[in-house]
């Protein structure tokens, strides 16, 4: 179990952000249909070839799709039935590539500034606030090669911010960088859910990623789109790959509920029932985002009187699928709440599990991730 602190999740779509393309190149074909939410992070999700930066590509107008629609706060930036496409030097866009890409002979400040020539009049307090969400303010001076490949891609990130765009795009903004210089940037990607009012599209194939950034989650495959919807609901669906997969997980929105010092827990809340965390230093009232791994999770029929386990919670069974190779994949419903459990297929068997049994489920694992 892994936590993150969050906002409200359960975003509404908004009508205003329509993306329809169809795209043929032969030994690949892309067609999708989405309504996207017009704030938070929506993470398109898939593997390599399933066509995630083909499609940010088109958005951008980097790509023109023959057949495409795409409308974003009001605005129509490409209509095949009429002729329309606007071109990328004209859409209100940020785009952060995998790579930074900053000037090597500009500052930081300088990077910045090429990004605001392209505004009529910049804004002092949105840069202010630019620097402080990406926390860059005091690397100003400094060129890129005296950056980590972390700061350098918060400063592409800010530069893309700078020019204020109608919705930012970031193509696998971390592919590059190892794993310690993805935990120097993740905290700050984090904050793009609470501090900006326009949507985000980021790009993965990272479970990790998923799991700490988005609000609403795209999965796609062969160029199709295999599921679309609410973080929560879409890692909890059986008939996509993730509920199948060895980090198979459900995300819960809690908030802080009580710091039990003698213990070091945290007892967190949520729709239902209460959670035992190991200590969170948040204060009472916080939200967080608790990620649950299916693994970690498992089924008995009767409420266990003497057990080490502390999360222990009444369910009910919503689905089983058996996977072919020894193990069932249950979904349960923990009063409102989605989750996952890996089992064998023997014990799915030998407890008889079937959908509309109320059972018993034991959290397990328990990691905070920052």
């Amino acid at each position: 179990m892994s936590t993150r602190r969050s906002n409200n999740t359960s975003l509404p779509i908004s009508p205003s952000f329509q993306v329809q393309f169809e795209l043929d190149y032969g030994a690949f074909q892309l067609a999708v249909d989405l309504s996207l939410p017009g704030t938070g992070v929506t993470v398109l999700f898939g593997h390599s070839g399933s066509g995630k930066t083909t499609l940010l590509r088109c958005i951008a107008g980097l790509y023109r799709a023959p057949k495409g629609y795409l409308e974003i706060n009001g605005n129509v930036w490409q209509d095949s039935e009429k002729g329309l496409f606007v071109p990328t030097y004209k859409r209100a866009l940020g785009y952060v590539f995998q790579e930074a890409n900053l000037f090597p002979h500009l500052t930081v400040t300088g990077n910045l500034q090429y990004g605001l020539k392209r505004i009529d009049k910049p804004s002092n307090s949105s840069v202010e606030q630019i620097l402080e969400l990406l926390g860059i303010g005091h690397l100003l001076d400094r060129l890129p090669h005296n950056l980590s490949g972390g700061e350098r891609q918060r400063v592409a990130i800010a530069r893309a911010l700078a020019l204020n765009p109608e919705v930012l795009l970031m193509d696998e903004p971390l592919a590059s960088l190892d794993f310690k210089r993805k935990q120097e940037i993740l905290p700050f990607l984090g904050r793009l859910h609470r501090d900006l009012n326009i949507p985000v599209l980021y790009v993965t194939h990272s479970q990790q990623e998923v799991a700490q950034l988005a609000d609403y989650l795209v999965i796609l495959a062969d160029g199709r789109v295999l599921s679309s919807g609410s973080l929560s609901d879409t890692l909890s669906r059986l008939d996509v790959p993730l509920a199948q997969e060895k980090e198979a997980a459900t995300v819960w929105d809690v908030t802080v509920a009580e710091h039990e010092v003698d213990y070091h827990l945290t007892s967190v809340a949520f729709a239902g029932g209460t959670l035992s965390l190991p200590t969170i230093n948040a204060e009472i009232g916080t939200s967080l985002r608790v990620l649950i791994y299916a693994r970690d999770v498992s089924i008995v029929l009767e409420k266990p009187i003497t057990t080490s386990i502390l999360n222990v919670l009444t369910a009910t069974i919503t689905g089983i699928v058996d996977d072919q190779c020894g193990r069932s994949v249950v979904q349960l419903k923990v009063d409102k709440q989605l989750l996952l459990a890996h089992i064998t297929s023997k014990s799915a068997q030998l407890l008889e599990l079937n959908i509309g049994m109320t059972v018993y489920v034991q959290i397990k694992g328990t990691s905070i991730l920052h």
